[in-house]
């Protein structure tokens, strides 16, 4: 299963939800979906954005955890 830890990233850079979607400029709600895991699809321009708004690569705020 892909997981997306996007939460522990910002906690760690001190940023909110709300920063990230300014400087990403994606909605807050798409940001919110991100950050609580809840999207189905990922977006490559979406998880782009957040790199590069976060200054990290995708394995910073991505993993794999196998189905139990």
């Amino acid at each position: 299963m892909i997981r997306l830890t996007i939460d522990k990233h910002l906690k760690v850079c001190g940023i909110t939800r709300y920063e990230l979607a300014k400087r990403t400029g994606v909605k807050f709600q798409t940001i919110d979906r991100y950050y609580k895991n809840r999207v189905v699809r990922y977006d490559s321009y979406i998880l782009d954005s957040i790199c590069k708004a976060l200054d990290c690569n995708l394995s910073d705020i991505i993993e794999y955890v196998e189905d139990m």
